[in-house]
């Protein structure tokens, strides 16, 4: 269940939000093991972005999280952040073609 959560769009945001607090707080130190803090924040920060769970290997699960979204039965998620035609309401969208 935590690969499924970690692969879904809010473990992604938390894993995006906590590399960048470890970058933010590492360079704001000013040392070299704040530089090796900010080094560190880089891999959840890259993974969330790229969507690819490093902890997917450990429990048997690919590494792609659209891999492991569809091997769990989760519904597929297209982006991060969805725009503001994609909040509309299904009636509400206008399609031209």
């Amino acid at each position: 269940m935590l690969v499924g959560f970690m692969a879904s769009r809010p473990g992604r945001w938390i894993r995006i939000l906590a590399g960048a607090g470890l970058v933010c707080g590492g360079l704001s130190s000013g040392s070299s093991r704040g530089g090796a803090v900010a080094l560190l924040g880089l891999v959840p920060l890259m993974a969330g972005a790229l969507d690819v769970c490093l902890l997917g290997p450990l429990f048997g699960h690919p590494w792609r999280g659209s891999d492991i979204r569809r091997g769990l039965g989760l519904p597929e998620e297209e982006r991060l952040i969805k725009s503001r035609y994609e909040r509309l309401p299904p009636h509400e969208r206008v399609l031209l073609h």
